[in-house]
């Protein structure tokens, strides 16, 4: 009796059918954030052909039910494939996507202080030794004429582009510095 209760717990059971459920889901899951990627980061991935030829075909369909219909296939082929390197290169593509986010937020919330903030130019060149504070100043002074005059906004582009120079892109210390003025 013993014998047959420890045969019992060594094997592994089968998954649920809700766990089935859920698998297949999230595998779909993922074929829909393939279908909406650009051909150059689908190669990337190096794809099997017939999974790489669903994505292309559900990237032409117009018709939601066609989609629908074609995602679910895409859902279907994935379950053949190792789906763990895909899902690591689509978070580490999207976690570079909302560092760059956070970074151009950074920059926007610095040319506003910049324009409304006169003190902005000096805590800015505190944080970011090379920032040209002169080159600043006169960018915003003329934003702010622009924007009085009504004329295209060239100096306010120049000031986010200037802010793209002087602010490297991997930055966390100044964001929450500015977060919490």
């Amino acid at each position: 009796m013993q014998n047959d209760a420890t045969n019992n717990s060594e094997e592994d059971p089968a998954p649920s059918k809700t766990r089935r459920k859920q698998q297949m889901h999230a595998l779909q899951d993922i074929g829909e954030q393939l279908v909406q990627l650009d051909l150059k980061r689908l190669n990337e991935l190096g794809l099997p052909e017939t999974l790489a030829d669903a994505i292309l075909e559900a990237k032409r369909m117009r018709k939601h039910g066609a989609i629908r219909r074609q995602k679910q296939l895409i859902g279907k082929l994935m379950r053949g494939i190792d789906a763990a390197p895909i899902r690591q290169k689509l978070d580490q593509w999207n976690g570079l996507a909302s560092q760059h986010t956070a970074w151009l937020h950074l920059l926007e919330r610095w040319r506003e202080r910049l324009l409304t903030d006169e003190e902005a130019c000096g805590e800015l060149a505190q944080s970011y030794p090379a920032a040209d504070v002169q080159r600043l100043r006169a960018l915003a002074r003329s934003a702010h004429k622009e924007k009085l005059a009504n004329k295209p906004p060239k100096s306010f582009r120049a000031l986010f582009q200037e802010l793209q120079r002087i602010i490297p892109a991997s930055t966390g210390e100044s964001e929450r510095k500015i977060d919490n003025e």
